[in-house]
């Protein structure tokens, strides 16, 4: 294994996973601002510097774990099944996104709970 090979696994993880940061930000964002929305008026008491602190800690803490895709993706093209994997790396993609839409459902559900 050499460093050329590296890099292009490197390269072409980066290529592929950095445009859809942005889709999955959006998508938590969402849901963030549905519940927030849906708790209004009672939610707006909540925006103070320090629960906006809290939704930037969380949003680093999503974006840390999106990172866990860069691991599998590696180990895969490292594999015999690197072709294989490029056609469907998707399939990891979209799980990722589900599974951290339920979690950031979950804590929107803990945060904007009427009963604060």
């Amino acid at each position: 294994m050499d460093v050329a090979t590296v890099r292009e696994w490197a390269t072409d993880a980066i290529r592929y996973w950095e445009p859809r940061r942005v889709l999955y930000n959006l998508v938590l964002a969402g849901i963030v601002l549905i519940y927030f929305s849906l708790g209004l008026p009672a939610t707006k008491e909540l925006l103070t510097v320090n629960f906006v602190l809290v939704l930037f800690l969380l949003a680093v803490l999503a974006n840390v774990a999106y990172c866990a895709a860069y691991a599998v993706d590696i180990f895969a093209q490292v594999s015999g099944f690197r072709e294989l994997w490029q056609r469907y790396r998707w399939v990891l993609f979209l799980t990722g996104v589900a599974f951290a839409g339920v979690i950031t459902r979950f804590w929107s559900l803990a945060l904007f709970s009427r009963e604060h």
